[in-house]
């Protein structure tokens, strides 16, 4: 890997589609040191605006690793030991969620995955510990296994 830019590299299957809906993510996204990426993710077929959107970091070889999730400035989560240089937005009109990556680090290089559930889930890491059953709308990843 280059020193010099780092890549930020999306779901390679980046398009889940069901019954008309669909979720989109670039393929890949390239940064340099200490630069601030936006990644995007589109929704088609039903609106964001009432949908909290799940951002997760996946390196070689791990899980996914969950980020935050954000509805609006006022209705958002940030994961444990996430720092705060990672942020959403959504751009409601244009149906479309975003993960900023500020000071990206070579580090951060990974594959980063958006999911918009079919409802609101409080429990988050409990419920994708026990698999994505529930999961609507998703860029397709290595489903986890039973238990882990």
């Amino acid at each position: 890997m280059s020193w010099a830019a780092l890549l930020l590299s999306l779901t390679s299957l980046c398009t889940y589609s069901a019954a008309q809906v669909s979720l989109t993510q670039p393929v890949s996204e390239s940064v340099k040191p200490g630069e601030t990426v936006r990644i995007s993710c589109t929704l088609s077929g039903y609106s964001i605006s009432d949908r909290n959107v799940y951002w997760f970091q996946q390196k070689s070889g791990n899980r996914p690793r969950y980020l935050l999730w954000f509805d609006s400035d006022s209705n958002k989560h940030q994961g444990a030991g996430v720092p705060d240089r990672f942020s959403g937005s959504k751009d409601s009109p244009n149906n479309v969620g975003y993960l900023t990556i500020r000071g990206a680090l070579l580090e951060d290089d990974a594959d980063y995955h958006c999911a918009i559930w079919k409802v609101q889930v409080t429990a988050l890491l409990q419920k994708f510990s026990k698999g994505i059953g529930d999961l609507l709308y998703s860029p397709k990843w290595p489903r986890p296994r039973a238990g882990v």
